[in-house]
């Protein structure tokens, strides 16, 4: 185990033996800052970069420095590049993630009443989740109940005509280019009125 060095440098060993020397913040509390900004554990941040979770408390609090190798395991469980772990973020935020979602390549969930292709799927955290989706229910009568869950959704419509229906407010019909935004605690579902399915995009907060 490689001590905290006293002079307060994050000395990275690579494989090739030579040694490079960075100063640009404190790496513990680096990782500790972009692990609490994802509201991770210890266990779920370790489980995320392959580390012991022992491993990863030591880092945080400065206890050791990490081998080249484990920067490395760090940033892909954070889902960052390497260089970032040792650059402040701007304006206190964490930067770089992307996901792009070809067309075809979406992620299927199919239930009686709809067709979802879920979005981003590869991004494992994220506060929101987007998914377009097929409506196929034609009547209220085609649900078991409500539909709902914590956070907000944002809905637009895509395709055709669709009647959105709410626990406390009459049902509105929408079409093409319309969209709704309402907390998810209150129940809600959706029906196709055009002769073909309608497709809508949803978004819902996962906060």
């Amino acid at each position: 185990m490689e001590e905290k060095d006293p002079k307060n440098l994050i000395r990275i060993a690579h494989k090739d033996g030579e040694t490079g020397v960075a100063q640009p913040l404190d790496l513990g509390a680096r990782v500790r800052e972009l692990r609490k900004a994802r509201d991770w554990t210890l266990e779920q941040a370790a489980q995320q970069a392959g580390l012991a979770r022992s491993t990863l408390s030591k880092i945080e609090n400065g206890q050791m420095s990490p081998t080249y190798d484990a920067l490395k395991k760090l940033a892909v469980g954070l889902e960052i590049s390497v260089p970032q772990l040792f650059t402040p973020p701007s304006k206190g935020q964490v930067n770089g993630r992307m996901a792009v979602t070809r067309n075809g390549e979406e992620a299927e969930k199919v239930t009686t009443t709809y067709e979802h292709d879920l979005l981003a799927e590869t991004l494992t955290t994220k506060k929101m989740l987007p998914y377009r989706t097929r409506v196929r229910a034609r009547q209220i009568e085609d649900f078991d109940g409500w539909v709902r869950h914590d956070g907000e959704e944002f809905l637009y419509v895509l395709t055709g005509q669709i009647r959105l229906y709410t626990e406390f407010y009459e049902p509105v019909d929408l079409k093409r280019g319309d969209s709704a935004y309402y907390d998810a605690a209150m129940g809600h579902n959706v029906i196709s009125i055009s002769a073909d399915d309608a497709t809508i995009l949803w978004v819902t907060s996962l906060s």
